[in-house]
């Protein structure tokens, strides 16, 4: 049976490779040991505009955009 532990790493430089840390509390809570074998799965977060190819650039900033809309709700 495979039971899949799910964190969010930021790779560091160690030596010429790079590493992740897991964190104490998971490696308490799977009962992971130094030097024992482990199945690592690699999934890098993807912004939405790379998913979707988005390069949106607006003229307005958010906080324009929003006052814009809230125009007219407390009249």
């Amino acid at each position: 049976m495979i039971n899949i532990q799910t964190f969010e790493a930021i790779p560091k430089k160690w030596g010429s490779s790079l590493g992740i840390i897991i964190p104490k509390e998971i490696a308490q809570k799977r009962n992971i040991k130094e030097n024992e074998k482990i199945v690592v799965e690699i999934k890098k977060g993807v912004l939405a505009k790379e998913l979707f190819g988005l390069n949106l650039k607006f003229k307005k900033s958010t906080q324009e955009l929003k006052d814009e809309m809230k125009k007219g709700w407390n009249d």
